[in-house]
């Protein structure tokens, strides 16, 4: 499974605007000058955000994103369901129906094995991602990353927060 870019943009743009304060918006330029990526293309990635009402927008010169609700709230999965879609990652097209062997008719009584266990294995992964909340990473992050980067991220993002 290969998830759109815009899956990994979305999930540090979310972890940048956890650390926001009450009030204050983030814009799409400084999201894509923080992470050395094409503002065009970011703002596709928040605006799925936005229409799943993950983040708020604001317009005008402080305007730009911030999270709708507490970080806690907010799981992996909600924001990759938000790029990707709710779709599965498995689509069964029931290609056992064309073996040459099958008699004319017959009907199966249950999905095939391999849709089982891709649908599982799907599953799975939903929801490792739905136990995960945005505010672990954060947590996660002021742990791994050196206190200096850290300290200094917020500040250059406190900088250009309107």
């Amino acid at each position: 499974m290969i998830l759109k870019s815009q899956v990994e943009w979305a999930l540090h743009c979310c972890a940048i605007l956890a650390g926001l304060p009450d009030g204050r918006y983030l814009s799409t330029k400084a999201l894509a000058e923080l992470h050395g990526l094409p503002k065009e293309y970011l703002s596709k990635a928040l605006q799925s955000l936005s229409q799943a009402s993950l983040v708020e927008t604001t317009l005008g010169p402080s305007g730009g994103y911030r999270l709708a609700r507490p970080s806690s709230e907010i799981s992996f999965l909600d924001i990759v369901e938000a790029v990707e879609g709710k779709a599965r990652s498995f689509t069964c097209t029931n290609i056992r129906e064309n073996n040459p062997c099958r008699p004319a008719g017959y009907c199966d009584s249950k999905p095939c094995a391999v849709a089982r266990v891709m649908w599982e294995a799907d599953e799975a992964w939903r929801n490792t991602l739905r136990r995960v909340r945005l505010s672990d990473l954060v947590g996660t992050l002021s742990e791994e990353v050196p206190p200096d980067i850290w300290r200094d991220t917020f500040e250059w993002v406190l900088k250009r927060a309107g």
